[in-house]
């Protein structure tokens, strides 16, 4: 950290500046460790050459993964200077800029900043002036939305309204990252509010976000929690199905190379029996021509003996007894190749009757497989069948929400004509009290009470009015309440079934995929027998071929009879090459379906999301509609009570002025005689 210090020394001299001390104590401190360091120059009031050094040392791979600039007065070109320098670092993961008042330049360099580094996550902007400017907040919010690496801000108090709030609302629709939101004690209001809720219904990352001290009403509130929650589930759902796609691409990964190895070992043990069967042929050919050499041999010795004949009749008895011998040897090796040949029948029998069984049990798997897929098919056509009527609930919903809110306007406007009018008949009967005001006192008292009897009469029915039109709005709120909690519940319910429906996917799959171990190991078993019988034969046609020194027609025999089982085992190793292929044309179809089947329950969790938005916007729209009627009837309960306030004013005036002239009519005719 002393190269730091003196790097930062000599760029202060260069810049015709001398270095603070506190910020090269702090550069050259012990705990400023790398890997962990933090760079913390809070509440130092930090000169424009210091920013420039600092901008300068901050590029690239700095030793800092925190910087704490909090508090620290900062100039507008010294924050430009430091976050210039900052745009290229790939160290730091947070920074602190709390307290500096930055202004339109700080904005733009901010937003400069969120655009190109790429190893900030968290950005603490407390205590400052960005949403007082317009045009500087709307270059933060375009920096904020090409951003993707911040995961968390923090704007309390930077004096952001509802213009600010949209901007960035526009920025959190584009922005792919951004985690945590503080925007506490600004002034957002109602229009800010909104917008941010409508924000929520695209940004699928943001899982906090803090409003408070925003004058935001408690609906727009409790939506915007619903909306957090609502990510937060998304998420959660996000990262299982991620996590199960990659387990089943895992799987049929590993399946499809455990299947690519059988293949090629079923192919190199195919080889290997056709060079042992080479090998054979080669050597029988050695010794069919040894045979031959033999023989001709022998029938060379046979023509010297027949001329020998003639001398010695003992050689003759002799040869007589040796073709005796011949001929029994004959018929033993004639008896053994009928038996040979019946148990080579017997065994393709059996093999051609394993052959069938196989087949029978595929046909059984591609029938069973098919009354799954229609079993499937019919499940999507009743999640399409309970969609539609979902949207048709959803309809009536929706007229009847009209409806009352058509009947509600109705009703306040009946409301306001009816007080309208018993205005002017108020105003009425006060111009008839004041021109018989003069004439007849006693009259005008009774008429004040029977006036201040029908105003307390219409008053109560005013009231009774409004509680009644205050049990519907509530009546109406219950209902909308009970409609959604059974859209949601459905919604659950369908999760559910989805759910379900996965995993009873996945038993069927790993059912296949036992099935198809079962088959491979039973076709290695049949690869075994086969082997053995191929060697047996190979040991009895060894055996053939050392009895058969003199008998070139068995030989003969004996090479088609392995020609034709050469053949036999080709055909079948064929027949097996073309059953694994159908094999695995029939799991490839099997995956293009249940792909198919996802995508269309995707899209039918697509559909449901958006009815469910859409449901949700309405239903804000309507709490909307209901929380301006209840602000009309504070209003007319207001205008009420002021009325009373004036009627009751008057009223006391009207006595005191009757008093007044009573005293006075008594006291007028005794003031002549005094």
């Amino acid at each position: 950290m002393e190269e730091l210090g003196r790097a930062y020394a000599r760029l202060c001299a260069a810049g015709g500046g001398a270095p603070q001390e506190a910020v090269l104590r702090r550069l050259r401190g012990p705990g400023a460790a790398p890997g962990r360091a933090c760079l913390d120059l809070a509440a130092q009031s930090l000169s424009l050459e210091t920013c420039g050094a600092l901008g300068r040392l901050l590029p690239g791979a700095a030793p800092f993964v925190e910087v704490l600039l909090g508090d620290c007065g900062l100039s507008e070109e010294g924050v430009k200077l430091l976050l210039n320098g900052l745009c290229s670092n790939t160290t730091v993961k947070s920074l602190d800029l709390k307290g500096n008042n930055l202004r339109i330049v700080g904005a733009e360099a901010l937003g400069k900043l969120l655009r190109e580094n790429q190893s900030i996550k968290s950005l603490i902007l407390e205590w400052n002036s960005l949403g007082m400017w317009e045009e500087g907040f709307s270059f933060f919010c375009q920096g904020l939305a090409e951003n993707s690496f911040l995961q968390r801000l923090d704007l309390r108090n930077n004096q952001i309204n509802h213009q600010g709030a949209g901007e960035l609302a526009m920025a959190l629709k584009q922005n792919t990252s951004l985690q945590e939101l503080d925007l506490r004690w600004n002034n957002i209001g109602l229009l800010g509010g909104r917008a941010l809720l409508n924000c929520l219904h695209s940004n699928k990352t943001l899982k906090k976000l803090e409003l408070a001290g925003n004058n935001v009403p408690s609906d727009i509130l409790k939506a915007v929690e619903q909306a957090l929650d609502h990510n937060k589930g998304y998420q959660t759902i996000l990262s299982e199905t991620h996590s199960r796609t990659r387990v089943l691409s895992k799987e049929v990964l590993s399946l499809k190379n455990e299947k690519a190895k059988q293949f090629l070992d079923l192919m190199d043990t195919i080889d290997k029996q056709r060079e042992e069967i080479a090998r054979n042929s080669r050597v029988s050919t050695a010794r069919v021509s040894q045979l031959q050499e033999a023989l001709d041999e022998q029938h060379s010795i046979m023509n010297s003996l027949k001329a020998k004949l003639q001398m010695t009749e003992a050689a003759l008895a002799l040869s007589e007894q040796k073709v005796h011998n011949l001929g029994e040897l004959l018929s033993a090796m004639k008896q053994e190749q009928t038996s040979m040949a019946e148990r080579h029948l017997k065994e393709l029998q059996w093999q051609k009757q394993e052959g069938a069984d196989r087949e029978g049990k595929l046909f059984r798997e591609l029938s069973a497989v098919s009354e799954k897929n229609l079993l499937l098919r019919n499940q999507v056509e009743e999640l399409e069948k309970k969609y539609k009527v979902q949207q048709d609930q959803l309809f009536q919903v929706k007229q009847d929400l009209t409806n009352t809110t058509a009947e509600l306007k109705l009703r306040a406007v009946q409301a306001e004509e009816h007080l309208e009018v018993e205005k002017r008949k108020f105003k009425q009967s006060l111009e008839d009290i004041e021109s018989l005001r003069l004439k007849e006192v006693d009259r005008m008292t009774q008429h004040v009470e029977t006036s201040e009897r029908s105003l307390q009469e219409r008053i109560q029915r005013l009231e009774t009015i409004r509680i009644a039109l205050e049990e519907e709005l509530s009546k109406v709120r219950a209902a909308a309440l009970t409609e959604r909690g059974q859209a949601e519940e459905e919604l659950i319910k369908v999760r559910n079934q989805a759910r379900l429906e996965e995993q009873q996917r996945l038993e069927h799959l790993q059912e296949k995929l036992r099935l198809m171990t079962e088959s491979r190991d039973e076709a290695q078993n049949c690869y075994l027998r086969q082997k053995q019988v191929v060697g047996e034969v190979q040991a009895k046609a060894n055996q053939l071929n050392l009895h058969a020194d003199g008998l070139r027609r068995q030989i003969e025999e004996l090479q088609q009879d392995l020609n034709i089982k050469e053949q036999e085992k080709v055909t079948e190793v064929n027949k097996l090459k073309v059953e694994l292929q159908e094999q695995i044309g029939h799991l490839q179809a099997e995956r293009t379906a249940q792909e198919g089947l996802r995508e269309k329950i995707a899209a039918l969790e697509r559909q449901l999301k958006a009815l469910s938005s859409n449901h949700r916007e309405a239903l804000l729209d309507k709490e909307g509609e209901i929380s301006v009627l209840l602000e009309r009837l504070r209003m007319k309960d207001a205008e009420i009570s002021r009325i009373r306030e004036e009627e009751a004013q008057r009223a006391s005036f009207l006595q005191n002025a009757i008093m007044a002239y009573v005293q006075g009519s008594h006291l007028g005719p005794l003031s002549p005689r005094k």
